[in-house]
């Protein structure tokens, strides 16, 4: 980098460079989703037999090459627009000193110098008196030539010596950034196969990580999300960027953008789904990194007494002390993120929707929310809170759940606009004996739950106000009713199931329209009389009293039917104990999916 390169520059070729980028990108994208949203979703819907199975397999294997595509692709659009945003500062503060320099007739030299006439003559010459000034960037060596600007007489020198300096500025500023980003796009190659790995998207962070850090200056440049921003923030702030900012902040920071109430569940989605893929790519390579633990655990030695004692190896401890946490964790979490894939391949089985990843992350007991069905279009939205050892390792039963849900609400009305929503967004206790009794967790996750329940308000697009249902399972019911106590839950509707409680006495105390509490308390659930006396509520008006959870009389909530109705092809089943409210086919799932439609006339209460 020189005086003649700055100047020969054009920043917009680089610009343009990255518009053709950020055009492939977006074609990847929507050809990817092509592929799993209507492609394969279709023909799971209409095919079936090996063939099909088959061709839907391989059709995956295109998309996830498209979805590689798009993200590194959008990665090379992202770094080169950052390039060329630092190096226009460097060219315009460059011309500056040039122009400055020939208004006052001073010489350039290739190297930055800047020659200038004796005191009193015309430039041109060079006379005695004359001389020529170096540029620096260093501080001292400016100090020292300002003290010799003082006492020489020339007064040509100052300006000389000052445009020297800012010719040295801008050359070395753009040095900077050429030595910054050249390395960064040369990491930006894929291997030369079709097969995206683990490896490939591990890679994938690293680019992504590389290219944000050398980015900082030119994402600090750009609007900023509002700082605990409400979701009518976060939306108007996203709302104001333009194409190419939108496209930067997810590029560079999917997991801000995928974490942002308020924001479209389709750039949710697609932030979530880059944060997903790179994390399980992450967690897969260093996983297979780590030795497996030895086979021989147990041993036995004399325990005292004559009494032989059962105890772990040192082998066995030596690799426990050494990988044990981080091994578990990350197997947990890749079980749970495949939970989630597994989702994704879902689409069109049963006539299932395409799904939405509007949350996650694997750091903890971790986090994810998957919404069946876009909630920013659906006429109908139910929200499912899960209960006690909730986390990320377990979340496909939480997903399970709300397919279920979402099959049972096309049954009793066919066609219906619904997204059901499985929302892991707190950390559930995980223990039933340690943990559940404890509110803390309750109401440590009812912000979040309120916040995301606005969000869903903020983001819709579809015309009118959409029906919104929470629904809590166990100790999800305690996080809603600590939801609905302490602040505004945007809900009209809410089902609790196996409730231990909800921590007020009534169901007016909550803030859900009069009349929209619901209740279902399965045979042989346990769990309601137990766990009221950690989280049931208080009512002091007349036929109240103490411990009071949903499934008492005087708590005021509409008792729903749980036991088998009907008979022949019509017929449901019972649900019996406290995990089978998402039976399908079962009064209790049916029950619900009459709530979530709207339907309430057509609700059974228990005999």
């Amino acid at each position: 980098m020189d005086i003649e390169t700055l100047k020969a520059l054009k920043p917009h070729e680089f610009e343009e460079a990255a518009n053709g980028y950020r055009t492939t990108s977006d074609l990847a994208s929507g050809a990817k989703d092509a592929l799993e949203q209507r492609i394969t979703a279709q023909m799971q819907k209409a095919l079936k037999g090996a063939a099909a199975d088959a061709a839907v397999s391989q059709l995956r294997e295109v998309a996830k090459d498209f979805h590689y595509v798009q993200v590194e692709c959008g990665l090379a659009a992202t770094a080169l627009t950052a390039f060329a945003a630092d190096m226009r500062p460097a060219q315009d503060k460059l011309k500056r000193a040039l122009a400055e320099a020939a208004e006052h007739k001073f010489t350039v030299g290739a190297d930055g110098s800047v020659s200038y006439p004796a005191a009193g003559q015309n430039p041109g010459g060079s006379p005695p008196g004359a001389g020529s000034a170096r540029g620096t960037t260093d501080a001292g060596a400016r100090g020292l030539q300002g003290q010799a600007a003082r006492f020489d007489p020339n007064p040509h020198y100052k300006v000389a010596q000052d445009i020297a300096n800012r010719i040295a500025e801008a050359v070395n500023e753009a040095t900077e950034a050429d030595q910054k980003w050249a390395p960064q796009l040369r990491k930006l190659k894929a291997d030369d196969d079709l097969v995206v790995s683990d490896g490939d998207w591990a890679d994938v962070a690293q680019d992504t990580e590389g290219v944000s850090g050398a980015g900082k200056h030119y994402l600090d440049s750009l609007p900023q999300p509002p700082k605990d921003g409400s979701p009518k923030a976060n939306a108007d702030w996203w709302k104001h960027l333009s194409p190419d900012q939108q496209a930067a902040w997810t590029a560079l920071h999917p997991d801000t953008v995928g974490a942002l109430d308020g924001l479209p569940a389709t750039v949710r989605d697609e932030a979530n789904r880059m944060v997903l893929d790179e994390r399980h790519g992450q967690y897969r390579t260093e996983l297979n990194g780590i030795p497996k633990p030895p086979a021989n655990e147990w041993t036995w030695i004399n325990g005292g007494g004559g009494f032989p004692a059962k105890v772990h190896t040192d082998e066995w401890m030596d690799w426990e002390n050494k990988y044990g946490d981080r091994y578990r964790h990350l197997q947990s979490s890749l079980k749970g993120m495949e939970s989630i894939q597994k989702r994704f391949d879902q689409t069109g089985v049963e006539g299932l929707p395409e799904a939405y990843l509007l949350g996650f992350s694997p750091e903890g007991h971790g986090r994810a929310i998957v919404a069946n069905g876009n909630p920013d279009t659906a006429r109908h939205q139910a929200v499912y809170v899960p209960g006690t050892t909730s986390n990320l390792e377990g979340f496909g039963g939480s997903i399970d759940r709300t397919t279920e849900l979402w099959r049972q609400t096309q049954q009793v009305t066919p066609d219906a606009s619904v997204s059901t929503i499985a929302w892991l967004g707190y950390d559930a206790p995980q223990d039933i004996v340690k943990d559940a009794p404890f509110e803390h967790y309750a109401y440590d996750g009812a912000p979040a739950y309120r916040k995301f329940m606005d969000g869903l308000d903020a983001s819709y697009s579809a015309p009118g106000e959409p029906h919104r249902t929470a629904i809590g399972h166990s100790y999800g019911t305690t996080l809603i009713g600590a939801a609905a106590q302490k602040g505004d839950l945007n809900a009209d509707d809410v089902i609790f199931a196996g409730s231990p409680g909800v921590k007020v006495g009534s169901a007016d105390e909550m803030d859900v329209p009069k009349g929209h509490v619901w209740n279902e308390e399965a045979d042989g659930d346990k769990v309601p009389d137990i766990g009221r006396w950690g989280h049931g509520g208080s009512s002091w008006k007349m036929g109240g009293g103490v411990f009071l959870i949903p499934s008492d009389d005087a708590f005021g909530a509409h008792q729903m039917n749980t036991d088998p109705e009907g008979s022949g092809p019509s017929a449901t089943k019972g649900a019996h104990g406290h995990s089978e409210y998402w039976g399908r086919d079962t009064t209790a799932l049916k029950n619900q999916a009459l709530v979530v439609v709207g339907k309430y006339d057509n609700v059974t209460a228990p005999e």
